[in-house]
């Protein structure tokens, strides 16, 4: 009989870490311990076992004998291959999301461009990037596409390690955030179009920060 307690333990720690690789809490080229994030999570070490390989099967991290999980480096022409990938889901997402959006789903994205204003002004890295992380998924479950979130959401494996060196541009933290304001100000114009411009502003521009940072 299949111990439901342990699959469900599992599945958490996989959803966990996984969270955990989309908003960068982990960097490029890091060596994963499983023993460090088992205590961290308060769980054993077979559950992260488990959720590494599962995360290692998705592309986001690499198996290296001898040495463990760990996050691997983009190279340039891989990175921008993903952003390529990222302006066609995520803008298409954006799209559809905003024709579906209702007053207050606008009204949490406000909030949320706030809390990104606010985590800015006292250089907060993670606060920035949950409420951005938050901000781009509501956006596109008002898709109601369950194929094209999964896709988007496999493909922010790749980049998401990266995420963090944003905030080792000083230049980044003035204009990063100019494209969420533009996708508010889009969502009550009613302009579908708009939004999607945003989005893909908001990648293209975040992209050009971070490309100095890939491998080779």
């Amino acid at each position: 009989m299949k111990n439901t307690t342990a699959t469900t333990q599992q599945d958490s720690t996989y959803l966990r870490l996984r969270q955990w690789v989309t908003v960068g809490k982990f960097l490029p080229g890091e060596r994963l311990k499983i023993h460090a994030i088992a205590k961290q999570l308060g769980v054993g070490v077979m559950p992260v076992r488990a959720a590494l390989q599962r995360l290692a099967a998705e592309g986001a991290l690499v198996n290296v004998p001898h040495s463990g999980m760990l996050v691997p480096r983009l190279s340039l022409a891989e990175f921008d291959d993903v952003l390529q990938t990222r302006l066609l889901l995520e803008g298409e997402a954006a799209e559809r999301g905003a024709h579906r959006l209702d007053a207050a789903g606008v009204a949490e994205l406000l909030a949320l461009e706030q809390k990104m204003r606010d985590a800015l002004k006292v250089n907060d890295a993670k606060g920035y990037l949950d409420a951005n992380e938050l901000f781009h998924l509501r956006l596109y479950q008002a898709a109601a596409s369950p194929t094209l979130l999964s896709l988007i959401e496999t493909v922010w494996l790749k980049v998401g390690p990266l995420s963090n060196k944003l905030f080792e541009v000083s230049a980044s933290l003035r204009v990063i955030n100019e494209a969420h304001g533009d996708v508010v100000m889009a969502l009550r114009l009613r302009d579908s179009a708009g939004v999607r411009r945003a989005i893909e502003k908001d990648l293209f521009v975040a992209g050009q920060f971070l490309r100095p940072f890939c491998a080779g």
